[in-house]
């Protein structure tokens, strides 16, 4: 049975845990070019931060989630789910019309559910990882090469 997970936004002067921020995004250099410029939503159970979702303004209609991680000892529970349907609503609140996210092609887990949340595919972008991340990066035994990116639209699909 799932714990009471409370979905807020990050408070004025809260840190945001940099473990959480660095399991979506193992690159700190690439976090930190976006860490300020986000609005952040958090889950937590009994005090603890467990997950974050941040999103950012693209242009004056869209929006990019830019980090969504929840601790491993909280997954799989749909944790992250609620986290990124709660960052939509936010978006959408503020005007937003289209938001969009970017994942690696190997990563299997968050694929499905940024599907599951009702994004969907609309391109892929060969080579991102290899040419903008330092080191290479596997993920379910793939080379994490292309970054795949998907949206939604105010008006679901």
């Amino acid at each position: 049975m799932n714990e009471l997970v409370i979905t807020r936004q990050k408070q004025r002067n809260e840190a945001i845990p940099k473990e959480l921020l660095l399991l979506a995004d193992p690159d700190w250099l690439q976090v930190e070019k976006y860490l300020d410029r986000s609005s952040w939503i958090m889950a937590e159970i009994r005090g603890r931060v467990i997950g974050v979702c941040g999103y950012m303004p693209v242009d004056a209609s869209s929006a990019e989630i830019m980090n969504a991680a929840v601790d491993p000892d909280f997954q799989g529970k749909g944790y992250g789910k609620q986290l990124i349907l709660r960052a939509l609503e936010q978006a959408m609140n503020e005007g937003y019309q289209k938001i969009i996210v970017r994942t690696g092609n190997s990563s299997l887990d968050q694929l499905g559910l940024y599907q599951k949340c009702g994004f969907r595919m609309v391109r892929i972008e060969r080579d991102y990882f290899v040419n903008n991340y330092p080191e290479p990066i596997y993920e379910n035994g793939i080379h994490c090469r292309d970054q795949v990116v998907l949206e939604i639209n105010a008006r679901r699909e």
